[in-house]
């Protein structure tokens, strides 16, 4: 069992890296996004749940999933959600 807290692996999505040891409905390729403004990566596509890491302007995170204003994405430190406006194509 992989840990969605460290890899890219939700019910319904799922790095496509990982096809050979997780099955999920969808898989998506990791885009690079660079961050363009300062912000908190959370557990979920709430800025009141627990913090997953810090991001500055500059770095990269690994984007899998846009949608409502969100992104799941794969940071340094873990896996979680950014606002969707602090985030760009590399």
């Amino acid at each position: 069992m992989l840990d969605p807290a460290i890899h890219a692996v939700r019910d319904d999505l799922a790095d496509v890296e990982l096809a050979d040891r997780v099955f999920a409905p969808h898989y998506a390729k990791a885009m690079a996004c660079k961050v363009i403004i300062p912000m908190t990566v959370h557990v979920k596509p709430n800025a009141e749940t627990a913090t997953v890491d810090t991001v500055a302007v500059g770095d990269t995170v690994d984007l899998f999933d846009l949608n409502a204003g969100w992104g799941w994405v794969r940071s340094a430190k873990g896996v979680g959600y950014v606002r969707a406006d602090g985030i760009v194509p590399a």
